[in-house]
């Protein structure tokens, strides 16, 4: 029996050949997304496993014929239907959940470590959940749009920054302990921003490191509070999430450059914070309405 043991918290395994897809895929410790495609299909069945308790949420991106596909939990059968597009799994990984697909499939594959879940729990006073209600082929609408949301980027050099991730990581542990959990009591939710002294720590952290290489715990820890606590405290200050506010501070800082300094794009996107060129250019125009080249022009018009 082969294995993979791939640490890269995001990654895109386009496989070709049946034989080149491993029969156990292992997670690691830590909050981790894959898409796994494939443009032949599975050789034989593949089981997921975890070196820590934490769920498996697998979302399929193309739909998958009945006598296409097979599912198993604890080893037994899930009866396996017509698969649509975007659908859901949400499968604790301590029951070794294995597939076997006969043709092209596409699919994300979310290892959420039950640890962080726990975390959240703890921090919205709901206490750690025993157990994850299994969920084959479900609607999940939450599901779906995140994945819609990410997969352009699944692959793509420089993407996520740790602070991106980790807020996404935060946003779907959120989403499976109210809808999987089986929570008995409503979250109490603290709706408090930070304390003057927290904001000051915090947005000194944050333009420090402009990159988004700061992991959201770092910040959190500076500020005394749990990272789901200081996510939402920030917000509450800022009205934006730290990762956006990261954003924006990038902008503004790439917007004095253009204006004061002959500095080309690329050498601007690097002292900004931007993974390149091109995701320097993208997340400009996506934000100002115009490329970073017109807007230099316009302005010294």
């Amino acid at each position: 029996m082969s294995s993979l043991v791939d640490d890269a918290p995001v990654k895109h395994l386009h496989l070709k050949e049946r034989s080149s897809i491993p029969s156990v895929l292992r997670g690691a410790d830590a909050f981790m997304i894959t898409r796994l495609e494939s443009s032949s299909g599975l050789a034989e069945r593949i089981t997921k496993v975890s070196s820590v308790p934490a769920l498996l949420v697998a979302v399929s991106i193309k739909s998958l014929a009945i006598a296409d596909c097979q599912f198993w939990v604890d080893d037994k059968p899930v009866p396996t239907p017509y698969v649509p597009s975007f659908r859901s799994n949400v499968i604790d990984l301590d029951a070794q959940p294995g597939c076997w697909v006969g043709s092209a499939f596409d699919y994300v594959l979310f290892h959420v470590p039950r640890k962080g879940l726990d975390d959240i729990a703890a921090d919205l006073g709901v206490g750690p959940v025993e157990t994850y209600r299994v969920s084959v082929l479900e609607e999940d609408l939450v599901l779906s749009q995140l994945t819609k949301s990410i997969l352009p980027y699944i692959g793509r050099p420089g993407w996520p920054y740790p602070l991106a991730l980790d807020h996404l990581n935060l946003i779907l542990g959120a989403h499976l302990l109210q809808k999987y959990g089986g929570l008995r009591k409503p979250p109490t939710v603290s709706l408090g921003g930070l304390g003057p002294w927290q904001k000051r720590r915090a947005t000194e952290l944050l333009s420090e490191n402009l990159s988004g290489r700061i992991r959201l715990s770092q910040v959190a820890q500076e500020c005394g509070l749990s990272i789901s606590h200081f996510a939402r405290s920030f917000k509450a200050s800022f009205g934006v999430s730290t990762h956006r506010w990261l954003v924006q501070r990038r902008i503004e800082r790439s917007q004095d450059l253009l204006i004061h300094t002959r500095e080309s794009l690329s050498d601007i996107a690097e002292q900004a914070g931007f993974a390149d060129q091109a995701a320097f250019t993208r997340t400009f125009h996506q934000i100002v309405g115009v490329s970073p080249g017109r807007w230099r022009r316009d302005y010294q018009r």
